[in-house]
């Protein structure tokens, strides 16, 4: 129970339960069952605890007193009160402890919702207030009142409704959980957010996110623009860069110019470069594939329907395909250094390729990333590299962005043409 977890004492725990007017009485009789049903408040190493002491004796007492400041703002006590607990101590046996900081659970109810300390004082501890509202605009307003959350969750399988709460309240939370019928039983919880979302919340909150992993360091760093030449830039980032120097490859024999596959990271260099032939694109080709796939879209099957598209001269191939050739004609099939290439998933052309067009690519190593040597990997990384596909007739650029795969493409593809010099000479 986020009442009740860590005995209250964190930043996420649910200090203000917004409910609908009328039911409040439902809410609180609900959440004492459950209270009543799962909590056993006591020594942890006892069997069947679930509910520990607050962090220290001064802490309860700081708890306490905000309690009272909260009962003197118009609070009344709806579940738990503020004297010794019954708890469980370590051998088994049960009684009070003046002298522990146990705090028994504690909701309040204030029959005016707007009462300023409801939403300014925080008891960090098992203690919770319900309030009531009218309206989703006074649900929203109510939020607001608390200065800046680090979560709000939200119970409702309405998304008009969650539309019109996030529209509001978004801009007080560093989080919102909707809680639905889909997901209520799977959520971890109102406290608990999944690893890749950010931490923290404005205002009150803390002003700002959790400063952890890269995020923090980058708080601390200043952008410059860098202007120059591709090879100044090149030089300066360690980055290749189209235009600068490069390293044409033979694709074969064992010296300088061979494959890039066939070197490993202590023998490349940014820029080495690969120049592949050229492949026919044939309208048997994306039959072929498109059989094979089972995409038989019209662009690519139906002449008649491709050709009244302003968008495509006729039938044409696949961008799979295309994507698929670029890899076969720059890869280098034998085992050697390069483990793995991937990276071309995020790759699409935006030209259409005809039937007769020539694609070819050219591969250059554009950026070398070192692994911190191990005992059993004495020279090992992530190269990026850059993919230039070309045909004939028109220029189609496809990028990707991708620093942390194996191999990074970015397919420059050029249209030959061939089909149109066909043509021509008939």
């Amino acid at each position: 129970m986020e009442l009740t977890t860590k005995a209250g004492q964190k930043c996420t725990a649910i200090r203000r339960a917004i409910v609908p007017a009328g039911t409040v009485d439902a809410v609180v009789q609900a959440l004492g069952e459950k209270i009543a049903e799962r909590v056993v408040i006591g020594d942890p190493h006892a069997e069947g605890v679930t509910m520990g002491p607050l962090v220290s004796v001064a802490q309860r007492d700081e708890v306490v007193r905000q309690v009272e400041a909260l009962q003197a703002a118009g609070g009344a006590l709806l579940l738990g009160d503020l004297s010794d607990p019954e708890i469980v101590r370590a051998d088994g046996t049960k009684g009070t402890a003046s002298e522990g900081a146990f705090v028994s659970p504690i909701v309040l109810g204030f029959d005016d919702a707007t009462t300023p300390e409801v939403h300014d004082i925080e008891a960090f501890g098992p203690v919770t207030s319900v309030l009531p509202y009218g309206d989703l605009a006074e649900a929203a307003d109510l939020v607001a009142r608390g200065g800046g959350s680090l979560v709000t969750s939200v119970a409702t399988s309405d998304p008009a409704v969650a539309m019109q709460l996030m529209e509001r309240i978004g801009a007080y939370n560093g989080r919102v959980l909707f809680l639905s019928r889909e997901n209520l039983r799977t959520s971890t919880g109102h406290g608990a957010p999944v690893p890749h979302l950010v931490h923290g919340g404005p205002g009150r909150a803390g002003g700002g996110e959790e400063l952890g992993g890269i995020r923090s360091v980058l708080h601390y760093m200043q952008r410059t623009a860098v202007q120059g030449s591709p090879e100044m830039l090149t030089a300066l980032t360690g980055v290749w860069h189209t235009g600068a120097t490069s390293h044409p490859s033979t694709g074969s024999g064992t010296g300088v110019g061979r494959h890039p596959f066939r070197k490993s990271l202590a023998e490349l260099r940014i820029g080495d470069q690969l120049a592949s032939a050229s492949r026919t694109v044939t309208l048997d080709d994306i039959e072929t594939f498109a059989h094979f796939t089972g995409d038989t879209f019209y662009a690519h099957m139906d002449e008649e329907a491709a050709a009244a598209n302003p968008f495509f001269p006729g039938r044409v191939a696949h961008g799979y395909l295309l994507v698929s050739w670029a890899a076969g004609l720059f890869v280098d099939p034998d085992p050697g250094p390069v483990l793995a290439n991937y990276g071309l998933e995020n790759l699409r052309f935006v030209t259409p390729v005809s039937p007769g067009d020539e694609i070819r690519v050219t591969l250059t190593a554009k950026q070398i990333t070192r692994a911190r040597p191990t005992s059993t990997a004495r020279c090992a990384g992530t190269p990026r590299s850059a993919t230039r596909a070309t045909s004939s007739s028109r220029a189609t650029t496809c990028s990707r962005s991708s620093r942390k795969r194996p191999l990074a493409l970015i397919p420059v593809v050029e249209r030959a043409r061939a089909q149109r010099e066909r043509d021509e000479t008939q």
